[in-house]
């Protein structure tokens, strides 16, 4: 695939790069829904929800990240996802996940609790879609 047919991608953590190289799609949740990015995207700045993000490498198999919330900026070609948190879905302790979505739904109508029960949601989404 020449180099033209690419987007370069990079999904950022607060402590870390997650995920980083050449891609032909790029597909993530934002605060108004789905957005697919493809070669020669219009610029955009949006704000991310808790949910999965998908890449398409030039090379191998799709890529599965769980992301709370963030950022994605597109502008020529160039893709940034950043957020506090991301985890590649071989990353994810599913089992582990579970538990604290369990545990974050048996709590009584607090905001935190729904925050984590989405996260939580958002990881096991990731981990269930790369197996």
């Amino acid at each position: 695939m020449a180099d033209n047919d690419q987007l370069q991608v990079e999904l950022v953590a607060a402590d870390r790069t997650v995920w980083s190289g050449q891609a032909t799609m790029v597909v993530a949740k934002t605060a108004d829904g789905d957005i697919g990015i493809l070669r020669n995207h219009m610029p955009v700045l949006s704000l991310l929800v808790d949910g999965v993000v998908e890449i398409t490498p030039v090379d191998g198999e799709k890529v599965f990240a769980a992301v709370d919330g963030g950022f994605l900026s597109v502008a020529h070609n160039r893709v940034s996802v950043l957020s506090q948190f991301a985890a590649l879905a071989d990353e994810i302790d599913v089992a582990a996940e579970r538990a604290e979505l369990e545990s974050a739904e048996a709590a009584s109508d607090d905001e935190d609790a729904a925050a984590r029960a989405r996260r939580a949601e958002a990881r096991i989404r990731a981990a269930e879609r790369a197996s």
